[in-house]
């Protein structure tokens, strides 16, 4: 072997012992570093971050949520959604042209039970249930008119509507994306152990503080949950995935010795009468777990349980009202490794 040879295979390999020690040294200083906490207000709700890191990690945070804000909040009279709504024609951004589809295989799934068109009905039962004058049958029929997920159309950068009078509100997959948004922005810095949680739906990765899964705690349902503190249901531990809850026990009212969930069916134009009160999802995406676990409240349990069997990819806690009007648990079997004590 050449001098010059033996000169370039040492220079190899002191090359190759420099870069492992380089990442033995950056991996060090990421185990080293401390936890952040970021909190705040978005699509008219709260957010809070903990995440990992030795860098100020804020401004990455703002600009993902901004992001999402500025495409799907209609809390933002600017946001492509609000323009949609006003009867303007904005190119779709890149978040709505993700989203956009993927809520549209949930609405397959669930047959309708999920849609992203139902504003106007959850708008005119929500007038009645503050001002206790509730729509007639023809008011919601007359709004029925324009509603149906299959009534609007993604042709790549433009939607368009079947019925100019037609609403998108995807509030119900929003605060998911958004939380999907914000740990893409933290992966992308190289972050490998933080929580994002916005309005409830949250995205999970590596451990928290004390080297465990991070773990969340479901409510235990109770009428009463709005003004005292019930406790926790249950804590899952996860990590590496999405979770989001929903839940009807805190919203509902009383008619005729009737209760009814502020929850609206899109098929019916109704309030709904089901037995879940709450439901909690575990997904790869926080998009498509907040989007289940709404359907479920609509769907009912026996619809719920057809849903999952189809969709492997989720896993679910379910707390219903049994024909006793007693509170119990139904879960999928893949939930059972996620409850802890």
């Amino acid at each position: 072997m050449s001098l010059l040879m033996k000169r370039k295979n040492i220079l190899q390999i002191l090359f190759l012992i420099l870069l492992v020690a380089g990442t033995v040294f950056v991996a060090i200083q990421n185990n080293n570093a401390p936890y952040k906490h970021s909190e705040g207000k978005i699509f008219g709700t709260y957010y809070s971050i903990t995440y990992q890191s030795s860098d100020n990690l804020q401004q990455d945070i703002d600009a993902a949520l901004k992001s999402v804000d500025n495409s799907l909040s209609m809390f933002n009279e600017k946001s492509t959604i609000a323009r949609l709504n006003r009867g303007e024609n904005p190119i779709v951004d890149d978040n709505l042209r993700f989203l956009f589809p993927r809520a549209m295989k949930v609405s397959e799934a669930t047959d309708g039970a999920f849609d992203i068109t139902v504003a106007p009905l959850v708008n005119a039962w929500g007038f009645g249930f503050k001002k206790e004058q509730w729509p007639t049958e023809a008011e919601i029929d007359s709004l029925r008119a324009f509603i149906g997920y299959k009534t609007v159309h993604l042709n790549d950068r433009t939607i368009t509507k079947d019925n100019p009078k037609t609403m998108i509100d995807l509030s119900a997959i929003a605060k998911g994306y958004g939380s999907d948004a914000v740990a893409k922005a933290l992966d992308k810095a190289k972050v490998k152990n933080y929580m994002v949680e916005i309005g409830g739906e949250v995205v999970v990765k590596g451990k928290n503080d004390k080297g465990k899964d991070w773990k969340i705690g479901v409510s235990k349902p109770s009428e009463d949950a709005e003004k005292h503190d019930t406790g926790y249901q249950c804590i899952i531990s996860i990590t590496d995935c999405a979770l989001a809850t929903s839940g009807n026990y805190r919203n509902f009212f009383y008619k005729d010795g009737v209760k009814y969930a502020h929850t609206i069916d899109p098929r019916t134009g109704h309030p709904v009468q089901q037995d879940i009160i709450s439901a909690t999802v575990v997904a790869p995406h926080c998009y498509e777990a907040d989007a289940f676990a709404t359907s479920f409240m609509v769907t009912g349990l026996a619809k719920a349980k057809q849903i999952l069997a189809k969709q492997t990819q989720l896993n679910a806690y379910l707390i219903y009202i049994n024909k006793e009007g007693e509170q119990e648990v139904w879960m999928t079997e893949g939930m059972k490794k996620y409850l802890k004590d």
